[in-house]
């Protein structure tokens, strides 16, 4: 399944990308400085909109199919990216490694979502910033929010993993960092069950 899934996630992705998510990405990317760590890297749509200011760049995919077209997108662009195939829970750099962390639409699939924020903490230097995209739960109750959760089970299979009723936000904030912007959107051109999304920066004090 994660190979099929490397070979399709672009072309099924592309319609929101070009709706909303590209936009998105550069909005909360190109300010980014210094050190930068990004989590599930998946094929590197990110890449393209790191800045100048950027000095080091490292980009984590455990998913060997995943990883091996996101190496491509990195030596097409011209190298000069650390690319590994890290874990998000457990990953190799010692505390304060990074003045940010990237992570977009990965906290829906990894198994245990506290455990990569944690450890999003504790390689992020003091005053680093999570910059995140992730969709979510529908609000509690709602129509959206019943067939998230009638239909979860099956798109676990069939989306290696991912969860539609996760609420992020809420584990970002358990997790000890302080939320400073967050945006409440819906993902267009998406299928319904993973429309809702959040988006914004969240900081290690």
């Amino acid at each position: 399944m994660s190979r099929f899934q490397a070979l399709i996630y672009d072309r099924f992705m592309r319609q929101s990308e070009e709706a909303c998510l590209r936009a998105w990405r550069a909005e909360l990317l190109s300010p980014l400085t210094g050190d930068v760590l990004e989590i599930g890297a998946g094929t590197g749509v990110n890449l393209e909109h790191y800045g100048t200011n950027v000095t080091r760049l490292v980009l984590t995919e455990p998913d060997r199919h995943m990883r091996r077209r996101l190496v491509d997108r990195v030596e097409v662009g011209g190298g000069g990216v650390e690319v590994l195939g890290a874990p998000a829970h457990t990953l190799p750099f010692p505390d304060g490694s990074f003045d940010a962390l990237v992570s977009t639409l990965v906290l829906c699939s990894v198994a245990d979502p506290a455990a990569v924020l944690a450890e999003t903490r504790r390689v992020l230097r003091p005053g680093g910033r999570l910059v995140f995209i992730e969709h979510v739960a529908a609000e509690e109750g709602s129509s959206r929010h019943r067939w998230q959760r009638r239909l979860e089970p099956v798109w676990k299979l069939l989306a290696d993993g991912c969860h539609v009723t996760r609420r992020t936000d809420l584990a970002i904030a358990r997790a000890g960092l302080d939320i400073e912007t967050l945006e409440r959107e819906s993902v267009r051109k998406a299928l319904p069950i993973v429309r809702p999304s959040i988006r914004g920066v969240a900081r290690r004090a």
